[in-house]
């Protein structure tokens, strides 16, 4: 899993058909602490996440799981909103 924030959302008007429906973020990679590191992504939204909010990303078979298709063409997914990070580095 890796840990976000939202930072913007993506509207396509022409797209493959099975992503009709889907909500998609675009999210920036963030340490446990809340800094960036690592690429911005777009994921599909399956929680109701809004830009600002820190959220669970995952990628890969499970985020086409996440989505609940068969077989949707996603490579990540939010499936969580955070509320609190708790991390001793």
């Amino acid at each position: 899993m890796i840990i976000g924030e939202v930072i913007g959302n993506v509207w396509a008007t022409k797209k493959e058909p099975a992503l009709n429906g889907l909500k998609l973020m675009v999210v920036r990679e963030l340490t446990p602490d809340g800094k960036p590191a690592g690429p911005t992504l777009v994921a599909a939204d399956v929680v109701g996440a809004g830009i600002g909010e820190r959220v669970l990303v995952v990628s890969g078979s499970t985020a086409r799981r996440a989505v609940g298709q068969s077989e949707p063409p996603v490579d990540a997914a939010i499936v969580g909103i955070i509320d609190s990070v708790e991390a001793k580095c």
